[in-house]
């Protein structure tokens, strides 16, 4: 197993220094996570500044339970799974969920396929972003997060149905975002 060296320090000594709570180490702990973290804050939050409120959240709770890292599994993973509950948990606390009826999840119709085609990830990032915090969170945990239905049920309180109900309503709206921002391009390449 190869060791992770950033700026000269191995992984293990920048967790040490963090768990004696050294500065020194913090900011290379951060400099080594913070752009992938932000990252994954951006798909949960809704704009920029809250994807800022939720590195920083995540980090404090990073450095807080450093010592908790038992080395199973990569240490990148262990911290992402931080950001990812800080974010479920900030969202949790502030929106409420509405189930959809199956029917009405089975009802919805997806446009254009070929529009994925014409948008820049940018795009799609800000699409996503554009969906309500539920739909947003379901979406990311599902889809980017390879979580199950039933797993995120229970990380956010819901019922798996809610969770199905909630990604084909966000998978809905994002294809039909997608299908008119297509429709856009087109129409500014025809005219």
């Amino acid at each position: 197993m190869s060791t992770v060296v950033f700026q000269g320090h191995t992984e293990e000594q920048i967790r040490e220094g963090c768990a004696k709570g050294d500065r020194r180490y913090q900011q290379l702990l951060y400099n080594m996570f913070s752009a992938k973290m932000f990252a994954v804050c951006l798909r949960y939050a809704n704009e920029y500044n809250s994807a800022q409120d939720l590195l920083q959240e995540g980090f404090v709770k990073v450095f807080r339970n450093i010592e908790k890292f038992r080395g199973e599994g990569s240490f990148e993973g262990w911290v992402r799974r931080i950001f990812v509950n800080t974010a479920i948990e900030h969202y949790r606390k502030q929106v409420n969920m509405y189930a959809l009826h199956d029917s009405e999840s089975k009802a919805y119709e997806y446009y254009d396929e070929n529009a994925l085609e014409t948008l820049k990830q940018e795009d799609i990032m800000r699409m996503i972003q554009k969906l309500s915090d539920g739909y947003r969170t379901v979406f990311n945990l599902y889809v980017v997060e390879g979580f199950s239905h039933k797993e995120i049920g229970d990380m956010m309180g819901i019922s798996e149905g809610t969770s199905k109900s909630q990604l084909a309503r966000a998978r809905y709206l994002l294809q039909k975002m997608i299908t008119e921002s297509s429709q856009v391009v087109r129409q500014t390449r025809n005219g």
